[in-house]
């Protein structure tokens, strides 16, 4: 499993006994030169080869537009080499899931949980140039299940469905790197802590739905073609927070 949408390099594997190991670091320039290696110290530490994959799961985002790229394209080239099915995961699902691993982090019996018990969440990531990738989900009968689907929200836009119907809890970095124009959830979590865990039993969860997909068919999502601002339209944008000074209220 191989996800660079986001601001980490995670990668995991699940060996056939049912152990999983999983790698996090810092992502960003170097995760198309690392990914593939990272990747190899896993299955040499687990004793196994590439050929003894039955599949290769990615984040095909949203995300970084170089980091879907990045995971799309090696998880494409090693199902074209292996002959075999890909798993594109939905990133934000992915920030969802690592949320209700840290949730469950203090009350482990909470994940051995009867399979009907719920668990919501608002997956939130910065998408630069003023903008957020939300998605909202709910996890029943074991399995998540999408209740708003992925989008691109203006960060006043998001905000304004937040005042509307607050969530009980939101997970993500647009939190903090739009602290002070989204109102504050319920319930906070970082949705980095654990998202090379939740990389891990993501991707089981959807195999076992029959998610997979050919090699050629597997893409990254993509939510707008528009990667940058233009100097005009930077210079329009609202300007950072100063560090102190009080944030405002949320109404």
């Amino acid at each position: 499993m191989l996800d660079t949408a986001g601001e980490r390099l995670c990668v995991a594997l699940c060996e056939p006994s049912g152990a999983r190991r999983w790698h996090d670091e810092a992502g960003g320039p170097r995760a198309s030169a690392r990914l593939l290696p990272v990747a190899r110290g896993l299955l040499d530490a687990a004793g196994l080869t590439w050929a003894r994959l039955d599949g290769i799961a990615f984040g095909r985002g949203p995300g970084a537009f170089t980091g879907l790229r990045t995971a799309c394209s090696v998880a494409q080239g090693l199902g074209f080499g292996l002959d075999r099915p890909l798993l594109p995961l939905d990133c934000l699902m992915l920030v969802a899931e690592a949320a209700r691993l840290e949730a469950a982090a203090g009350d482990p019996a909470r994940l051995a949980a009867p399979p009907g018990e719920d668990f919501a969440c608002w997956a939130a990531v910065d998408a630069r140039m003023d903008e957020i990738y939300a998605a909202a989900y709910g996890r029943r009968a074991g399995a998540w299940q999408v209740i708003a689907a992925p989008a691109l929200y203006a960060a006043d836009a998001l905000a304004a469905r937040w005042r509307a119907d607050a969530p009980a809890v939101a997970a993500g970095n647009a939190l903090s790197r739009f602290a002070g124009r989204l109102p504050s959830p319920a319930r906070a979590v970082d949705g980095d802590a654990r998202r090379a865990e939740a990389l891990a039993t993501l991707a089981l969860e959807r195999w076992a739905l029959g998610e997979a997909v050919p090699a050629e068919q597997a893409l990254p999502l993509y939510l707008r073609d528009k990667v940058a601002l233009t100097t005009a339209e930077r210079a329009q944008r609202p300007a950072p927070a100063t560090a102190g000074a009080a944030a405002p209220t949320a109404s």
